[in-house]
């Protein structure tokens, strides 16, 4: 529950942040913002993101003190792949021609992918050990620093390069207050190994490539919306696609942290039959919680853009996350639902040929889609591209011989979800704001999770009655 409410504290932090670096630099710097955290995000990825990989999969208390050469193999590795990007990074600037984000904005990128790396790399350990305590910590420790600098650079400044550096120095700080905590006394630079090196990248390369691969396609959207309508609609789109995005990807993410962690100890206790039933499991909760999240959110737009949006937004942030919700519910189940799939079986290479099919799609439907006064063709191309992906992931893993969730789990999910949109679709007529949200969000939660429980859907009426004992046993005591 530590986790889940880190998860959650990281979340609102994210979105306030979000909303006020956009309040305060408006469109068009928003713009240059989100197109810098997307080239650092995609660095990232390509190089530091197999070390966040390896680490929940290979990395536990008992390798911590078995086999100090994982541990020793995963730090220098960082080492040498932050010095890697500093001599190219530094390269890159003297001999590349001036690009529209300018070399400072460009620099800070490179800065931000390598410290968000370690932040990642080192959230990962602690996870991995189950320190809970410590992880929602340093998680917090970077929310109040993000909060302050980010949001503070955007507000002294109005600059994008001040709201990223105030980032960079966040996530530094972060790592900061859990450096001594996460020092292994038995690891060592000297330690590192090659050969366990290759292992780890062999089980993760396709994982990052595919990764890669899917998120070159909002990177390429946010470019190619700032070079047809200009860094202002890029803002207004960037927007739209990052509070969507973190909303969605905030609870698939909080659901994998502790899923897929199952998953992998009924791997290494009991076999690979008994991680294909708890993945089947996994699967089931993650639709019965993305589902109505996502619909839930189409269906309360109107207030939420009133309420969360800059002024200078509104519009076109409602419209545009409007047409990413469906491919945010695509992409979602493709990380959270059939990718451990492939993950635990050690066969990650469909993921590539799952990337490969939507960057194709992507292409395809941004040419075919006729192209309107806004980004609205780009947006739904986006979206597309992440469902073609998932029809194509789902046919590899049908090949691994899976064990697929419950039929009757994704119906009760699907009927409880279009219980709860009957019942919400006339309020979307009340005027947008605060009251309209609050009796949205009331009478839709307690629609679907009535049904759930009616249902029993993933097995969650358990986990809910479990969770309820012991408040009910503390208000007997206190009686």
């Amino acid at each position: 529950m530590k986790v889940l409410a880190a998860f959650l504290a990281n979340t609102i932090a994210n979105f306030v942040i979000g909303l006020i670096v956009a309040k305060f630099l408006g469109p068009e710097e928003y713009g240059r913002f989100a197109l810098a955290f997307a080239v650092a995000s995609a660095i990232q990825i390509a190089l530091f993101d197999w070390l966040r990989l390896s680490a929940t999969r290979f990395y536990s208390a008992r390798v911590r003190e078995s086999e100090p050469a994982v541990r020793s193999t995963f730090d220098a590795s960082f080492l040498i792949l932050a010095a890697a990007l500093a001599v190219g990074g530094g390269g890159f600037l003297y001999i590349a021609p001036s690009l529209a984000l300018g070399d400072a904005l460009i620099a800070l990128a490179l800065a931000v992918a390598a410290i968000n790396g370690l932040f990642d790399y080192s959230t990962a350990l602690l996870r991995a050990r189950f320190e809970d305590r410590l992880y929602v910590r340093v998680v917090l420790a970077k929310n109040g620093l993000s909060l302050a600098l980010t949001g503070g650079g955007a507000f002294v400044f109005h600059s994008a390069g001040m709201a990223v550096a105030g980032s960079l120095a966040s996530l530094a700080g972060a790592v900061l207050t859990a450096r001594a905590a996460l020092h292994d006394p038995p690891a060592s630079p000297r330690r590192a190994r090659a050969d366990t090196a290759r292992t780890l990248i062999a089980y993760s390369a396709p994982i990052v490539a595919a990764s890669l691969l899917y998120q070159s396609v909002p990177l390429a959207a946010r470019a190619l919306v700032a070079s047809l309508y200009g860094f202002a609609e890029s803002g207004q789109f960037s927007l739209a696609y990052d509070l969507g995005s973190r909303a969605v990807q905030a609870l698939g993410s909080a659901l994998d942290v502790l899923l897929f962690q199952i998953a992998v100890a009924a791997h290494e206790r009991r076999g690979p039959d008994e991680a294909k039933e708890q993945i089947a499991r996994n699967m089931s909760v993650v639709v019965a919680l993305l589902l109505p999240a996502c619909a839930g959110l189409w269906l309360t737009m109107p207030s939420i853009e009133a309420l969360v949006a800059p002024a200078r937004f509104r519009g076109p942030f409602g419209h545009y996350l409007d047409l990413l919700l469906p491919g945010l519910f695509a992409m979602a189940l493709i990380q959270f639902a059939l990718t451990p799939i492939f993950q635990i079986a050690r066969t990650t290479v469909p993921l590539i040929a799952a990337a490969l099919v939507a960057i194709v799609a992507g292409v395809a439907f941004a040419v075919v889609l006729p192209r309107g006064a806004d980004a609205s063709s780009l947006t739904l191309a986006q979206s597309s591209a992440y469902f073609a992906a998932l029809a194509a992931l789902t046919a590899f893993a049908a090949r691994t011989a899976p064990q697929w969730p419950r039929p009757r789990d994704l119906f009760a999910s699907l009927a409880a979800t279009g219980a709860m949109a009957a019942v919400l679709q006339p309020l979307r007529d009340l005027p947008p704001g605060l009251l309209t949200l609050l009796l949205q969000i009331g009478l839709g939660g307690a629609v679907y999770g009535a049904l759930t429980l009616l249902f029993d859907t993933a097995g969650l009426r358990a986990l809910a009655l479990s969770s309820l004992r012991p408040l009910m046993a503390r208000a007997r005591a206190a009686l």
